[in-house]
């Protein structure tokens, strides 16, 4: 009962990572304009994200640009997104053989072995989407943090971390630990030892000598 807890657990987790690294992918706010130093504050914020730049007008209208071409894109940026897209196709990749070796599903009920190694195995699965997009966010947010301290950099260009970021680490962070948690709940195989043999009963005696 422990490791099937455990094993729910984990997949609740996970799954909440992989529904978290979808929304952080096609959020636009990995990268918000900074207005820190002199910077007078705008009418309007501006928003970059992976797929569209936005800018939100004061009165809360926000307009967003759908990046023109691919080619013309950073290499850093591109990768990014094909970090987290492949974090995706990974997280739907285990969900499917996560929830097959789930106890408390009927599929392979006959081969409990195959059963627990399609859990584990969903839980790796787990963690190295759960990886992915954290190297992809990782990898981003150090990018923003050395354009925002380089001395080269104008202010009124420089950007900070978006709430699409925040959402990415956390997501990911879940992703890995429910992955963990999935190849945890397999139980640990009980040392057998042979029975032990009872000695003969002596027969009770009846008195009578034969010979």
């Amino acid at each position: 009962m422990a490791s099937g807890g455990l094993q729910l657990l984990g997949f609740v987790l996970a799954f909440l990572g992989w529904i978290g690294i979808i929304i952080s992918t096609a959020m636009p706010q990995w990268k918000m304009a900074s207005y820190a130093g002199d910077n007078i504050v705008p009418a309007q914020a501006l928003y970059e994200g992976l797929w569209m730049s936005c800018a939100m007008q004061s009165t809360g209208q926000i307009q967003c640009k759908v990046y023109d071409s691919l080619l013309k894109l950073e290499s850093s940026l591109q990768a990014t997104r094909a970090l987290m897209v492949a974090a995706i196709l990974l997280g739907l990749v285990g969900v499917f053989v996560a929830v097959t070796g789930m106890k408390c599903m009927k599929c392979m009920e006959d081969d409990q072995v195959k059963k627990m190694r399609m859990a584990v195995f969903g839980g790796v699965i787990f963690i190295i989407a759960g990886l992915s997009a954290l190297v992809a966010t990782s990898w981003y947010g150090n990018r923003v943090a050395r354009a925002f301290y380089d001395p080269f950099t104008p202010v009124n260009t420089r950007f900070e971390f978006g709430s699409a970021l925040f959402i990415g680490w956390a997501a990911a962070s879940l992703a890995i630990l429910g992955g963990a948690f999935l190849c945890c709940s397999c139980p640990r195989r009980e040392t057998s030892y042979p029975p032990t043999r009872g000695y003969p009963k002596n027969a009770p005696s009846t008195g009578k000598d034969y010979v």
